[in-house]
């Protein structure tokens, strides 16, 4: 189903906003040192893990008022389509309190069981959660864990260190390729379809073609591999987007 005229202009203005922005800033001078020293470790640039943290809760604002245990609980057994996965998250958390020593009745996260500043669901939790503080335990309520986890999540899901996100394409008339960031497109094929950067691309391998419905036109753009990473996060062209503007606007006000 095609995305609607202005689908992107309305999903921007919930995330796009001043007040994420500013506290977006805010947060990365408090924790610079963790910010640069998991740039360092992960080849991640700080202005990502804060576009995450921005759409994932605000920078904390926004960490969920559920117990985990029961989200997971009544999503496992009273939610037919979805059961087996939330089963298996439950199941993911109780080990995951277990080894962190936590009580398991004690974690607050979203109504889907995901907890911290990047709001990682427990199996995530369990294989890319890292102790970047160095106190023994991973705890994602730790703004210095959730940078690491967060950057570690990144590396470990192909972010390419230096290389480009999105490029933006210049649309001769009506586009007949299929879109979205699954697509896989040899940049000829853009080319031959009608589409050209609006300035100089390399790219060896195939990528994906982007389409962000505006109020008043669509916008199309290249989505490097490192645009399909953050989809990685939240399978979305607008969620990975959302996060790339934030990471620039935030970037930029530093």
């Amino acid at each position: 189903r095609p995305a609607a005229q202005g689908s992107w202009t309305r999903y921007r203005g919930k995330f796009l906003d001043e007040r994420r922005i500013g506290a977006g800033a805010e947060f990365a001078r408090r924790h610079r040192a963790a910010l640069q020293r998991a740039t360092r470790m992960y080849g991640v640039p700080a202005e990502y893990v804060l576009g995450i943290m921005a759409v994932e809760t605000h920078f904390g604002d926004n960490l969920g008022s559920h117990r985990v245990i029961d989200a997971l609980t009544t999503l496992g057994f009273d939610y037919a389509r979805r059961g087996p996965f939330f089963r298996d998250e439950l199941h993911h958390f109780l080990l995951m309190a277990r080894e962190e020593g936590v009580d398991p009745a004690r974690p607050k996260g979203s109504f889907a069981g995901a907890m911290g500043l990047g709001q990682f669901m427990p199996s995530s939790f369990r294989k890319w959660a890292v102790d970047f503080n160095g106190d023994g335990h991973r705890d994602l309520w730790n703004p210095e864990d959730a940078i690491g986890s967060i950057a570690n999540y990144f590396a470990q899901h192909g972010w390419q260190p230096g290389q480009p996100v999105v490029a933006p394409l210049v649309a001769k008339g009506p586009i007949a390729l299929e879109t979205g960031f699954s697509t896989r497109y040899p940049l000829a094929t853009l080319m031959e379809a009608g589409l050209r950067p609006a300035s100089p691309v390399s790219a060896e391998a195939p990528v994906s073609l982007l389409q962000l419905r505006h109020q008043q036109y669509d916008q199309y753009l290249i989505g490097h591999p490192n645009f399909y990473t953050i989809t990685r996060y939240n399978h979305s062209t607008h969620y990975a987007m959302a996060v790339h503007e934030l990471a620039l606007a935030i970037r930029h006000r530093l």
